[in-house]
Formats: C-alpha cells, structure tokens, sequence
C-alpha cells in the first residue's frame, strides 16, 4: 500500500505539473495573442476563462467522486489525464477565445475525474494511521502545489524557447502520468458483489447534511478565492502591460506588467520553496495541533503576505533598504499560509471516517469547494483587477480571508478530538490546541 500511495502523490505531481505549465503557458499566449492572431484580453476576460476552469470542476467533482466510489477509485483517476491531453493539445492549435473556454473546461474535467478519486484512494490508505495521514495529506498538498507552481515556472522559459508548441510538449507529460497512474498503483479497491455503497442525489445531498462537512465549506472557499488570485491574476497582472488609455491609473503600481516569463519564474521558484518547506513542517504537526488551530494560523499567514505585497507594490520610490521587511513579510505570511490547505484536507479525511463506503463522494467536495471559491476569487478579482490592477487582487484577497474567520470557530466546535471509525477504536483527530 506505500508503494502505491507514493505512486499516487507522483503522478499527482506530474499531473499537476500538467496543469500548472499548460496554465503559465495561457498566462503568456494570453497576453500576446494579438500576435498570434486573436483579440487583446483584459483582465476580466481572464478571470471569465480562469472561472470557466473551476466550473468545470465544480460541477463535475461530485460526479467523479460518487463513480470512483461505484467504480473504484484507481479506475477513475486514470481518467483525468485523458481530459488534460485532450485540451492541451486543442489549446495550441486554436486563437478562438470560445475554443479556448472549451479548453479550459476539459482541463477543469481532468482535475475533477483526478482529484476526488485520488484523496478518496488516500483516505481509505490511511483511515487506521493518522500519522500516515498528516504525512500522506500534507504531501498531497505538497505534490499539488509543487506541481502547479513548478510547472507555471517552466512555462516562461519553455515559452521564451518555443512558443505555443509547449502545449504539445505537455501532452507528453499527460501521457507520463497516465502511466503511472495505470501500471504503478494497486487496485485493492474493487467492488465486491457483497459489498455495494448505496449512489443517487438523495444520499449525496444526506451524505452533505449529517457528515457536517458543510461546516467546512465557508471557510475553504473563501480561503480558496484568495488563493485563486495568488495564483492566477496577480501572475496575469505581473506579466499583462495596461492599455495606453488606463497605464497611467496604475503608474504608482510598481509590480504592474513588470516582469517577463522568466522574472515570473523566478519569483515562482522562490514563493515555491518557501511553500513547500512550509507544507513540510505544517504536516508534522497533526498529532500536535488541531486542524483549526493550523487554519487559523494559515489565514493569518495570509494577512501578513498580502499587507507586504501591498507594501511592495508601492515601493519604487522607496530605499533598498526600506524594502526588506516588506519581503521578509512575503515569505514568513507564505511559509504560514501553507499549513491552511493541509489542514482542510485532513479535516476532511477525518469527516469521510464514519461513511468508508463514501469516501470518494465526500472528499470530491474537496474540488467543488476549491471551485467554488476559484470561480468567485476569480470573477470578483478580474473586476477589482481592471478597476484598480494588483491593488484591486490584493484588497480583494484581504476580503475573502476575513470572511474565512467568520465560521472558523462553529467548524472548531464541531472538531471532535475523538472519533469511533468503523471497525476501529477511537482515533486521534487532532491534537488539544
């Protein structure tokens, strides 16, 4: 079973990895697809093609979920690849801003068949463990976002190097992850003729309403629809030159369209490690810190990373010196910000305990809340971005974690420290502070 969970978190990292390049790689086509033939994009329009992503997987996951419950996890997760080959190699080969949105939601189709399939594979691999799985979900997380932000990374130099061919070079990268999805990880999640879970809208909505994972929900979102605009439109906004007529409204911004891809992949590279030792270190404290505890503490890390983005963007007239603390800002709010998504995974593995038999239902409500709050963050920040460029994504991220806290504490008095799982005896759910 080891051997498979690590093959999962791979080729959940090369999956990712997929999605993050074909994603850096729209950042840049976007920006200069005048060039290429197609129309000039604002910012709106980009977040409407970012939000089409996210409904895709929004309102899909808990399609997926309930079928790799029916038929087998390691079957279904196999299927987001096939998705994700399919767009990426359509993205390439087409300017057409409707193509394009279509693009986008077979890409949301690839994470959607992935993701509740995979976290419910992880969920039944570590029901008995839960050190394996603090270790197992913030791993996750860490193959997620060191995917993602490598792949974005990559993508301003593969773009600098070859162009719009780097999506056809993604589509070799699918074809990897399939692989390994398909040959490298054991099945032992057959369904039985003894042993059939019970499927239809009525159960899923009861599944919803007795499980208390709706307790999650506000908070996740809101968490997410920052982290939307960490990842989607402040990149747009670093690369995106202002038109002539509005350039002058964001003067005084002095991040605004003022990197290239690889100054973009730099900074990437940097956010990334401090990310990813911050995941680490969050992941150890599972049996030490309620899952709450380590939210709370995200979405204050969070405060901390946008109040310096802010700082920072208003610093061109300001000393060298004067723009240290500033940056030490970004990197310790990063390195706390990372615990937050960990944590909610976790949760919500505790949560599928009790309904072995639904675990893929329950944790693709993990995509459809990241959705949610991806498709929010990224129509509301497309808005404040036009308004008021990355002054307008970093006020908005501020919003969407203050509203985070506000049913923080009715999610921590529904956190049992203690739960009966079928055929076990008590489990730690997290730790008493």
């Amino acid at each position: 079973m080891i051997r498979s969970i690590r093959a999962v978190l791979f080729g959940t990292f090369t999956l990712r990895f997929s999605t993050g390049l074909t994603g850096g790689l729209l950042i840049y086509y976007l920006a200069d697809l005048e060039r290429h033939g197609g129309a000039k994009i604002d910012g709106f329009q980009f977040g409407v093609l970012q939000a089409a992503f996210y409904a895709s997987e929004l309102l899909l996951s808990p399609i997926f979920g309930v079928l790799s419950d029916r038929l087998g996890h390691h079957r279904v997760m196999q299927l987001g690849p096939l998705f994700g080959l399919v767009a990426v190699l359509l993205t390439g080969i087409t300017t057409n801003l409707w193509l394009l949105g279509g693009t986008r939601l077979l890409e949301g189709a690839s994470t959607a068949a992935s993701v509740p399939s995979i976290l419910g594979f992880l969920a039944m691999a570590t029901a008995q463990d839960e050190a394996l799985r603090g270790q197992t979900s913030s791993r996750f997380e860490l193959a997620t976002i060191a995917g993602i932000g490598a792949g974005t990374a990559l993508a301003g130099p593969v773009w600098q190097l070859i162009g719009p061919l780097g999506f056809f070079l993604n589509a070799g990268i699918y074809v990897g992850s399939l692989v390994i999805y398909r040959w490298f990880v054991a099945a032992p999640d057959r369904i039985t003729a003894e042993h059939q879970p019970k499927h239809g809208i009525g159960h899923y909505l009861e599944l919803l309403t007795t499980s208390h994972v709706w307790l999650l929900a506000p908070t996740w979102i809101a968490i997410n629809a920052a982290l939307g605009l960490f990842t989607g439109q402040t990149l747009f906004q670093l690369v995106n030159k202002p038109a002539p007529e509005v350039a002058d409204r964001f003067a005084d911004q002095l991040l605004v369209g003022r990197l290239g891809p690889l100054g973009v992949t730099g900074g990437l590279l940097l956010a990334g490690v401090v990310f990813l030792f911050g995941l680490v270190y969050w992941g150890r404290r599972f049996k030490d810190l309620r899952r709450t505890t380590i939210i709370l503490a995200g979405i204050l890390g969070g405060f901390v990373f946008v109040v310096s983005a802010i700082a920072l963007n208003h610093s061109e007239t300001w000393d060298w010196w004067l723009k240290i603390p500033p940056v030490v800002g970004l990197a310790a709010g990063l390195f706390v910000l990372a615990g937050a998504t960990p944590a909610a995974v976790g949760l919500l593995a505790d949560m599928s305990e009790p309904y072995p038999d639904d675990r893929g239902a329950i944790m693709g409500l993990y995509s459809v809340f990241l959705g949610l709050g991806q498709i929010v963050g990224a129509l509301i920040g497309g808005e404040a971005a036009r308004q008021y460029a990355l002054d307008g994504v970093f006020v908005a991220s501020i919003i969407f974690m203050a509203i985070a806290l506000i049913p923080l504490a009715a999610l921590r008095r529904y956190e049992f420290r203690f739960e009966e799982s079928p055929g076990s005896g008590p489990r730690l759910s997290g730790g008493a502070a």
